[in-house]
């Protein structure tokens, strides 16, 4: 079935989908850009490398709730409507910026301030896990065959556009105020700048056309209650698939966006500014290329693009790490992520678009939900955590090349076992069969 929105609308989507999204990533990713300041404040008994491991661990810990955010808020967006969803998750993420923003330092109140700081993340972890799936699927249920990968591009593209706002903030405040004024209270304006999600949020997700026409009736709500049992039940192995193909993606996504900014400071002695506006080059090169990389997606299809992206990314993983190493430099670093970025971009806003492609409409938000949020959890959050142990255990500073070369050519399998369904209608009955019923779907074939 394809989308009747007229092109008007589509852009007013796109635009209010972007907008809202990029707010929410601008809360969940701040803290991530923060990590030594953080780190300082919140777990100051421990040495530079404890501080700095504790801190990365707590900003995986937000990640942990993704998979619980995306069932529930997933379950929700397809029984009670896209729209609905995204204006839960709005409060969700302004109420943990709060948190953290209101928090008293280990100082002031010891042990239960970096409890406080987990227990905020795990609530933006909750609402983080439910925005992406139910965002992605309402602009995909507002494409039409023809421009789906350009109109679910815009989900990473609003990514970008939070990464290039917290970096750029976060950067702007550490060479205004330097470090002492960065510890005393500067952190804390990320945070309370992230608050203004909730009413800027509301206003703009007010005026959004919603996708699921028959949200709310009680035929609708009879039919989606078990919206997760019949994903894991019927579309077991595509949800097994599509994790395994996200794993790649994601896992190069949080090392290149978050942990390489840490990296060049700890490890090369670049300056912070340096290493954050690094990170905007990421955020601006994700939101400038991804609906250019949309378009191409809508005609060659989404794996040749997720392949030849991968491949791109083992080739420069490690080149690029060496060249750090070995001529650390602000020029240096710019290229190596920019690179990585370009690559990064390429394989995944085709592999964003393909996951809610690959469930029926009735449970397409639960789907990619439950596919999105799993991968991101298991591979995505935890690889800062990762490549900073990596580092300490080996002593070897490439070993975060290593690990993320095995994360970008074990997503390759995944693909294999995952449909295209470029130029298709996702909504004719008959696209997506259950797993579970392979003779059928062979003799219909």
């Amino acid at each position: 079935m394809t989308s009747q929105l007229s092109p008007m609308s589509r852009r007013k989507t796109i635009v209010a989908t972007t907008i809202g999204n990029g707010l929410e990533f601008f809360d969940f990713t701040i803290y991530g850009f923060l990590a030594l300041v953080i780190g300082k404040l919140f777990f100051p008994t421990l040495d530079g490398y404890g501080q700095l491991l504790l801190t990365v661990g707590t900003f995986g810990v937000g990640f942990i709730m993704r998979p619980l955010g995306g069932i529930v808020i997933g379950a929700y967006a397809d029984r009670a409507g896209r729209k609905k969803a995204m204006t839960l998750t709005i409060f969700l993420m302004a109420l943990g910026c709060a948190m953290i923003g209101f928090a008293p330092t280990y100082a002031q109140i010891g042990v239960a301030a970096p409890l406080l700081i987990v227990l905020a993340r795990l609530i933006q972890g909750f609402s983080a896990g439910g925005e992406v799936g139910a965002s992605t699927t309402l602009l995909v249920e507002h494409a039409t065959p023809a421009n789906r990968g350009y109109m679910a591009s815009w989900q990473f593209a609003s990514q970008g556009l939070g990464i290039l706002l917290g970096a750029a903030v976060a950067g702007g405040l550490t060479a205004a105020l330097g470090p002492q004024g960065m510890e005393a209270w500067g952190w804390r304006v990320p945070f309370f700048i992230g608050m203004l999600i909730a009413p800027v949020g509301m206003y703009i997700r007010r005026h959004l056309h919603e996708s699921l026409e028959t949200a709310g009736t009680p035929a609708a709500s009879a039919a989606r209650r078990s919206s997760l049992a019949e994903v894991c039940g019927e579309h077991g192995r595509t949800v097994l698939a599509a994790i395994l193909s996200v794993l790649g993606g994601t896992a190069a996504a949080y090392v290149v966006t978050f942990y390489i900014p840490t990296y060049a400071v700890r490890e090369l002695g670049l300056p912070p500014t340096v290493a954050l506006f690094g990170a905007v080059l990421t955020g601006l090169l994700s939101f400038v290329l991804s609906p250019l990389v949309g378009l191409a997606s809508d005609r060659v299809g989404r794996k040749p693009l997720i392949v030849w992206g991968r491949i791109a990314m083992a080739l420069l993983i490690y080149p690029g790490f060496w060249w750090l190493n070995a001529a650390p430099s602000a020029a240096v670093l710019f290229i190596v992520v920019g690179l990585l970025s370009t690559a990064l971009v390429v394989q995944t806003v085709p592999t964003i678009t393909m996951l809610p492609e690959m469930f029926p409409k009735h449970v397409r938000a639960s789907g990619m939900s439950l596919v999105y949020s799993v991968g991101v959890a298991l591979f995505g959050g935890f690889s800062p955590f990762v490549s900073t142990w990596l580092v300490g255990a080996s002593g070897n500073k490439l070993a975060p090349a290593w690990y993320l070369l095995g994360m970008t050519l074990v997503s390759l399998l995944g693909l294999l076992w995952l449909k295209d369904f470029t130029g298709r209608d996702i909504d004719d009955a008959a696209a997506h069969q259950p797993d579970a019923e392979p003779s059928a779907r062979t003799a219909r074939a």
